[in-house]
C-alpha cells in the first residue's frame, strides 16, 4: 500500500486559494541548481522571492562565509522579520545586543526594530539560510507580546519519538507579521511516510536536512535531497515519503495570516 498511496489522492478534489497576484507557487527549489554569486565577503545563493497569500514579500537566500567573515555590518529591518537557520559550521549571531554561538540546525529570529548581525565563528566555512518576510496585516505589539526576538540551539531541543522516527519542536506562536508561525523538524525511517496526503490553510516550507525524499504536490511527485527546499501554497495537497535506505530529516515551517 505504501508504494501506491500517493496516487489515491487526486489534485482535482482540491482548489488552491492562492490569489492571482501571488507570484510564488508550489514547487521544489534544488540546491545544486541555485545560481552561485561570489560577493566581497560571502558566497550567496538566491532561493526564492515573491508574494504569497499571507505575505506581501517573502525572500529566501543562503550565505556561505569564510572563518571570521560577516556578510555585512549589523542592521535593522523596520517592517519585516528575519529567520536565520544554520546549515553548516559555527556562527555568532547577535540580536539586540545579545550574542550566541550556534551550530547546524540552530535558528535565530529577529523582530522588526531589533539590530542583528551574523559572522562565522568557526574554523571552517559556515553556511546559513535567511528567511525575510513582510506580512499583509503586521502588528508589532502582537510580536512583542508573543516574546519578541529569540535564538534556539539545536543541541538544547527536546527529541520526541514518533514511532517512525522523531520530531523536534522549535516554536509555535504569533509574530509581528503573522497570526501563527510554527516550526519543527521531522526524522523519518526508511520507507516511512510523513502522513497521508492532506491540505491546510497554512503555507509551508519543507527544507531537507539529510536523506532522500519524494514529495507529493498536487498530483505530481518531486524527489529531493539535502539542501533542497519545497514551497507549498495554502490548501495544496501534499505528503512526503523517505525513499532512501537511511533515515531522512527535514525542517517544516508553517504560517498563516
Amino acid at each position: 500500500m505504501k508504494k501506491i498511496f500517493f496516487f489515491l489522492f487526486t489534485a482535482s478534489a482540491f482548489t488552491s486559494i492562492a490569489q492571482k497576484n501571488d507570484s510564488l507557487l508550489s514547487k521544489v527549489y534544488y540546491w545544486d541548481k541555485l545560481e552561485v554569486k561570489k560577493e566581497d565577503t560571502r558566497i550567496r545563493r538566491q532561493v526564492l522571492e515573491g508574494k504569497t497569500l499571507a505575505l506581501d514579500n517573502f525572500e529566501v537566500h543562503t550565505s556561505t562565509l569564510e572563518p571570521g567573515k560577516a556578510p555585512h555590518p549589523p542592521h535593522v529591518h523596520a517592517d519585516q522579520e528575519e529567520l536565520m537557520i544554520v546549515k553548516e559550521g559555527q556562527v555568532k549571531i547577535t540580536i539586540a545586543g545579545k550574542s550566541k554561538i550556534l551550530g547546524p540546525g540552530s535558528i535565530a529570529f529577529a523582530m522588526p526594530g531589533d539590530e542583528h548581525g551574523i559572522e562565522n565563528a568557526g574554523n571552517t566555512q559556515a553556511t546559513y539560510l535567511i528567511l525575510k518576510y513582510k506580512g499583509k496585516l503586521p502588528n508589532i505589539e502582537r510580536g512583542k507580546q508573543a516574546g519578541g526576538s529569540f535564538m534556539l540551539d539545536w543541541k538544547e531541543l527536546t527529541t520526541k519519538n514518533t514511532g517512525k522516527g522523531y520530531r523536534r519542536d522549535f516554536f509555535n506562536r504569533a509574530t509581528s507579521q503573522l497570526k501563527q508561525f510554527e516550526m519543527h523538524t521531522t526524522a523519518l525511517n526508511s520507507d516511512s511516510v510523513s502522513h497521508a496526503p492532506h491540505t491546510h490553510v497554512q503555507e509551508e516550507i519543507i527544507l531537507i536536512v539529510r536523506g532522500n525524499v519524494e514529495m507529493f504536490i498536487d498530483g505530481k511527485l518531486y524527489k529531493g535531497s539535502v539542501g533542497d527546499l519545497y514551497f507549498l501554497s495554502a490548501n495544496v495537497p501534499h505528503a512526503l515519503k523517505n525513499i532512501g535506505k537511511e533515515q531522512c530529516e527535514y525542517f517544516a515551517f508553517q504560517w498563516r495570516d
